[in-house]
């Protein structure tokens, strides 16, 4: 029996966490719930759940919960349920920089931590990885992609390899001609033909940036170069990500495109169980394509690329930047291409410096923020 702890319950991983651990309840016992300002997701989970804990990070926040469960709210709250003392593992499903408290806090208080908040390398990499190893505490990837990798390497992050190939399905508009991106509508942006995930991602997964991001986070995990990722688009999404190993052998974890697997197998690892997911039908699938990044199509990812190469604190700034970005073309303040312009110019606005400490983050992000207001 694992007890987990699932930060972010209310988004579509944390919900799927939630399923993980209902189809399992002979395996699994949440002990804590965190999520926002959804005081009705939250009461529906803790009814279904019923965790000692459960959390709405918004201050002065109220949830009408099912009696013997105990109610908290505001930012204390939210770090007792990341370091929540009967958690063996803390899932970290929060989105966005507000993420990397989440991740902090489990480590620190020596939880294993199952990783989809995908900021918290790409922003604060350089504060959770040696602080994971300091503390003994294993990172296990939920991110598809990431997770595929792990699985390759036998779930050995340690483990030697020559070159780490991320998969990408270029998004929902990887055929809409560049001449009509200007009046690309966010429903049009939103509809992914494969994946089913929450709008940011889903608006990243178009831009690109999301990928950008994914290298980012090898990087951490992998102690990878930026010369040893490669990306490729694949756009039927079965094959999740592979790895070239020194002898030329190439390893793939392929699947059905679905989160859950990928979260299940956080949970579950070292085993592996009944996902209740279809089986790839190889036969009526008949082709498997691969094609290069058309940075030219992609811009962000360009940019991600060079945030990465920067270091320091322009990881931090080029996220802040897109999450501005993103919530402003999803209200429709701002075209689909000037999502790139206003990363790229928040970017340009100033000399990034190093991310020392969760201060220098936070001060950076904020920053990054102002400035991609400003742009808007």
């Amino acid at each position: 029996m694992k007890n987990i702890a699932i930060i972010g319950c209310s988004g579509s991983i944390g919900r799927q966490a939630a399923d993980v651990c209902r189809r399992y309840p002979d395996r699994f016992r949440v002990v804590a719930l965190a999520a926002n300002t959804d005081a009705v997701r939250l009461a529906e989970q803790a009814a279904l759940l019923r965790p000692s804990l459960a959390v709405l990070r918004q201050e002065g926040a109220s949830a009408d919960l099912p009696q013997g469960i105990r109610f908290a709210c505001g930012e204390s709250a939210f770090e007792e349920a990341c370091a929540y003392p009967e958690a063996d593992v803390v899932l970290v499903a929060v989105s966005g920089f507000a993420g990397l408290k989440a991740t902090l806090f489990a480590i620190a208080a020596g939880k294993t931590v199952a990783l989809a908040n995908k900021e918290s390398l790409v922003v604060g990499g350089s504060l959770v990885m040696p602080l994971a190893a300091a503390n003994g505490v294993e990172i296990l990837p939920v991110d598809s992609e990431h997770s595929a990798l792990w699985q390759c390497l036998h779930f050995d992050r340690r483990a030697p390899y020559k070159k780490l190939l991320l998969t990408a399905s270029g998004g929902a508009l990887r055929d809409v001609p560049l001449s009509e991106l200007s009046s690309v509508t966010p429903e049009r942006a939103l509809a992914h033909p494969n994946w089913r995930m929450g709008p940011k991602i889903t608006v990243d997964c178009a831009t690109m940036l999301n990928k950008g991001f994914e290298v980012i986070e090898a990087m951490h995990l992998y102690s990878a170069a930026a010369e040893q990722i490669e990306v490729l688009v694949h756009r039927e999404s079965i094959v999740h990500s592979m790895v070239e190993f020194a002898d030329g052998a190439v390893l793939a974890q392929m699947g059905m495109p679905s989160m859950e697997l990928p979260i299940q197998l956080a949970l579950t690892y070292p085993q592996r169980l009944d996902c209740a997911l279809p089986s790839v039908d190889f036969v009526r699938l008949g082709a498997l394509h691969f094609e290069g990044v058309d940075e030219g199509r992609y811009p962000c990812f360009a940019l991600a690329l060079a945030a990465a190469q920067a270091g320091g604190t322009a990881p931090c700034a080029l996220n802040a930047a897109g999450e501005i970005a993103v919530q402003a073309f999803l209200r429709g303040q701002i075209k689909y291409p000037q999502i790139a312009d206003i990363i790229e110019g928040t970017l340009a606005a100033r000399r990034w410096g190093q991310a020392g400490d969760y201060a220098a983050l936070e001060e950076a992000d904020a920053a990054a923020r102002a400035l991609a207001r400003a742009r808007l």
